[in-house]
Order: C-alpha cells, then structure tokens, then sequence
C-alpha cells in the first residue's frame, strides 16, 4: 500500500498531472487542494504522510499553509512544486518547513525522486 499524498495546486490540470504520475507509481493520493486555506483543512482531516504544495494560490499562499500546517504538526512533510523558482522564494518555502522545491514544468521522475526520498 502507498502512502497518502495531498496535492494542493490552484489549477486542476497540474493536480490531474501530479496524480496520475504517482498513481502510476503506487502512491496512494488522499486529497487534493485548490488553495492552501483547503489544504490546511484537509492536512487536519486527513493526516497525510506528505503534502504537494504550490506557492501562488488564491485565497491562502502555499507559504502561509506550509506554516500553518508545520504549527500543526511539526513533522508534516511538504514538497513545494511552483513555477515561482527564484532564489528568495525557495528559501522562504524551506525556511517555512518545505523538505524539497520542485520547479514546474517538471519531468516526472524529478517529482517520483523527490516523493520517494521524503518518504523513505
């Protein structure tokens, strides 16, 4: 059995994109989250074993969600994949609690690497 994945991306087509490679790749994803106010939500109720976090989302950024969900649980494991990859806000995500930085466009192997190496 897979671990459980939250994908949380603000475009529905980068979330079908992310889930159907680590479907693939037997993990198992959980939920999905359009901004990150619904992620902190789902994060709660769902208890994955990692989350998939963008940055420019509306309603809530991922920075603020990847805060708020390490001041739940401080050993939550996050991913950030955005297409923001300048310098300043890559060390803001890792600084927040983010365990890797994906930037988009992303070849799946970079995204199963960087899953696989989380959770082992």
């Amino acid at each position: 059995m897979g671990k459980g994945i939250l994908i949380t991306d603000d475009t529905a087509f980068m979330r079908l994109t992310l889930k159907n490679i680590l479907e693939k790749n037997n993990f198992t994803i959980v939920g999905e989250a359009e901004n990150g106010q619904v992620a902190v939500e789902k994060y709660k109720e769902l208890q994955p074993d990692l989350t998939i976090m963008d940055i420019t989302m509306p309603v809530m950024d991922g920075i603020t969600a990847i805060k708020k969900i390490k001041a739940l649980d401080p050993d939550a494991k996050i991913i950030v994949c955005s297409a923001m990859g300048q310098k300043a806000l890559v060390i803001e995500a890792l600084n927040a609690g983010a365990v890797d930085f994906i930037v988009k466009p992303f070849q799946a192997d970079r995204i199963l690497q960087a899953v696989e190496k989380v959770l082992s």
